[in-house]
């Protein structure tokens, strides 16, 4: 019988008996670098949130602030307001809208930085409402097969542990690929959270063929009868043609099997980095048909507001993001809770 989603997370979190009796018992060292959550989480997904995106916040209030106290909203101010927008990654596009909305009602007149957070929160939620999409995973499909790419360091391995602790949770039967074949940590680190979640975990030596590993993990996902493939790939630079050709590789294979997969396509994104995740969903989207999007590490940096951006850019849908190292920081992405945060609303 399929444990319940709490029975699950609280084994997991735990960090409990592994199900698999054959994983690998983690050492410390393996258990960090696996994302592993320490303990069961004390705060709301709120306060997680918001002390994730803190710096991100920060940078916005302040300046606000700074633009704002004691003056009134004519246009050298909005000017001031569009460039602090631009430069913390929301886009000119974002930035635009946010300094007109402010000058249809309030030009020559004095605002506070109150008022001016509470449209910057209203206009970056309708910017991400529309790309605010959960990752439907189609019972039709068996297995339903998820391909995680991105760039080395995003955080694909970890995100995969993660995804199939959530699916797992729901009662779904999950299968991990160790894709990335180049790395012996990759394929470690993968196989400790197949032991943690009770989610077998195919793998081959490394340095082995990425497309022969993808071949053989969907031949086993479909004799076990999963419900749900993820499948890990090796980290890729953008501008590197010939590891993109690899991974255009791994997807014929996989079409091999069944023509419809990859049924989703998954790109992690390093908040960290900026204007650059921007090119990244652009090459990857050609290369690979992403589908979706993760966007990792926004408890890092000051530019999360690259998630707008992206968002008002691509239109592509943003399916999780992550504020910290535990399993419970990895979220669905809802875009008034992340606008708020962002604008350093109150609860």
């Amino acid at each position: 019988m399929a444990e319940t989603k709490k029975g699950l997370l609280g084994r997991f979190l735990g960090g409990g008996e592994a199900v698999v009796p054959d994983a690998p018992d983690p050492s410390p060292k393996q258990d960090e670098a696996a994302g592993a959550a320490e303990a069961p989480a004390r705060t709301s997904w709120w306060g997680r949130l918001t002390s994730g995106l803190a710096r991100s916040s920060q940078s916005l209030t302040t300046g606000i602030s700074d633009i704002f106290t004691k003056r009134k909203l004519d246009q050298a101010t909005l000017d001031d307001l569009e460039d602090l927008l631009i430069q913390s990654d929301l886009g000119v596009a974002t930035a635009s809208r946010i300094a007109d909305a402010l000058a249809r009602e309030r030009l020559d007149k004095s605002v506070s930085p109150e008022e001016v957070r509470a449209v910057l929160a209203a206009e970056v939620e309708n910017v991400l409402a529309p790309v605010a999409k959960p990752l439907s995973i189609d019972a039709a499909h068996r297995p339903f097969v998820v391909l995680v790419v991105g760039v080395n360091g995003t955080g694909k391995t970890t995100t995969i542990g993660k995804l199939a602790a959530r699916l797992k949770a729901e009662g779904k039967s999950v299968m991990l690929a160790a894709g990335d074949t180049y790395r012996a940590a990759a394929i470690e680190q993968l196989k400790i959270w197949g032991g943690r979640t009770g989610a077998p975990v195919v793998a081959h030596e490394q340095g082995s063929d990425a497309a022969g590993l993808a071949f053989d993990a969907m031949a086993e996902a479909k004799s076990a009868g999963s419900d749900v493939l993820l499948i890990d790939t090796a980290g890729r630079l953008q501008n590197k043609a010939e590891l993109m050709a690899e991974l255009a590789k791994v997807i014929r294979v996989i079409k091999k099997h069944d023509d419809s997969a990859p049924h989703a396509v998954l790109l992690t994104l390093d908040a960290t980095t900026g204007q650059n995740a921007l090119n990244q969903v652009d090459v990857f989207r050609d290369q690979a048909g992403v589908t979706g999007l993760v966007m990792t590490k926004l408890d890092g940096t000051a530019r999360g507001g690259i998630l707008v951006a992206i968002a008002e850019k691509t239109g592509l849908p943003v399916h999780f993001i992550g504020v910290g190292e535990g399993i419970e920081d990895l979220a669905p992405f809802a875009a008034e809770d992340f606008a708020r945060a962002i604008a350093g609303a109150a609860e």
